[in-house]
């Protein structure tokens, strides 16, 4: 497996082939709270470090909710939301970010237009993260 994606095995369904999320972030130090918090809470997940390297894990191991964050470098989040939508339109996609603006609107208000089914602000409250996880994992009846 390439050095770039991580994949960590915590407790998962045996319903489940593989992570049950994606955790895509360019900053190190988040991206290790993350997979921290995932693991503490007994959920499997891999780990990309941009859009284009969580693109390559998305289309390998076909996680069942990806969390993103909207700037990063070589693809960013917005971009990344576009492709995976395009090519499985039922995944749950959570994407966040702490900033920006395109035009008027925010990024993660197009984050949410162009595919991403939630959002949430950095810093966020880590409850919530995990709530909007956890509802995102479950299936809809």
């Amino acid at each position: 497996m390439p050095d770039d994606v991580k994949v960590k095995s915590a407790v998962q369904p045996s319903a489940a082939p593989g992570p049950a999320v994606l955790v895509i972030d360019d900053d190190p130090a988040l991206l290790h709270s993350l997979a921290a918090l995932l693991e503490a809470h007994r959920i499997t997940f891999a780990t990309a470090r941009d859009g284009r390297e969580g693109l390559e894990a998305f289309r390998r191991i076909s996680p069942a909710v990806v969390l993103t964050d909207v700037i990063m470098p070589e693809q960013d989040g917005i971009g990344a939301i576009i492709e995976m939508r395009r090519e499985r339109p039922g995944v749950k996609i959570i994407a966040m970010s702490g900033s920006g603006r395109v035009g008027k609107s925010d990024f993660l208000t197009v984050a949410k237009k162009l595919g991403a089914t939630a959002v949430i602000h950095k810093p966020f409250d880590i409850d919530e993260l995990v709530a909007t996880i956890r509802r995102h994992l479950t299936p809809t009846a």
